[in-house]
């Protein structure tokens, strides 16, 4: 399913799952227990670049980690909801603490947590190795993995669809 370019428009939050959409969704564990992920570069300017662009950047995850704590600061991510297995209840009151309606909100997630959230969003969005469920119903899925850039497509879609890719190219040309 494809979403019009008129409800692009009206995008002013993103919403993005953690594991599977920000990483690869894998869990590294060295030998004292301590866990690891791995973040993209790419996704996080994609991130700075919506934010840029007035539009908003939250994350939705079920897991509580410090490490996500520490890439939402370094992204300037204010609204951060760790611990929220019910994505769609933690978005419903996201929304209402920050008066956005849910059509003017996409949603990334990849698994069937974050299913939900997804079809109720104005544009429900995936990366490309989402769970074949979640890939049916989203709006939109990426060509990239989690972990892999697919929050930069996602970024630069929105953009393009609102008519500021192509600007914020030439910013970054000499």
């Amino acid at each position: 399913m494809m979403a019009s370019r008129a409800n692009l428009t009206k995008i002013r939050l993103v919403v993005l799952d953690v594991d599977g959409v920000l990483t690869d969704g894998r869990l590294t564990y060295d030998s004292n227990g301590l866990e690891s992920k791995s973040f993209s570069i790419k996704d996080g300017l994609g991130i700075k670049l919506l934010q840029k662009h007035g539009i908003a950047v939250a994350i939705i995850t079920g897991r509580v980690s410090a490490m996500v704590d520490r890439r939402a600061k370094e992204l300037g991510i204010d609204i951060l909801i760790q611990g929220r297995e019910d994505k769609l209840s933690a978005l419903e009151e996201l929304i209402a603490e920050h008066e956005i309606d849910l059509d003017h909100c996409a949603y990334m997630g990849d698994d069937l947590p974050d299913l939900a959230a997804i079809v109720s969003v104005g544009f429900g969005t995936c990366p490309a190795d989402a769970v074949p469920a979640v890939r049916d119903r989203a709006h939109w899925a990426s060509q990239f993995c989690g972990g892999a850039g697919a929050v930069r497509e996602l970024a630069d879609y929105l953009l393009h669809a609102q008519g500021r890719l192509d600007a914020e190219i030439e910013t970054w040309l000499p």
